[in-house]
């Protein structure tokens, strides 16, 4: 058997961008990547729905 030099399926991931915004409602930070803008995301400290529209933007990253 032979060891894979990378992680199955790391192709369909390669061209995600990550983002992270801060919660209006309390501050927390929370990283949401490319494929998830269409998903509704909850905060982890607060456990609002978060509004992108009310996210401030704290950067990004890109996978390389």
């Amino acid at each position: 058997m032979n060891t894979p030099k990378a992680c199955p399926g790391w192709e369909r991931f390669k061209s995600l961008s990550s983002f992270e915004c801060k919660c209006p409602e309390c501050g927390k930070t929370k990283e949401i990547f490319s494929d998830e803008f269409e998903k509704e995301h909850y905060c982890h400290g607060c456990q609002q729905k978060i509004d992108f529209t009310k996210c401030t933007f704290l950067g990004s990253g890109k996978s390389i």
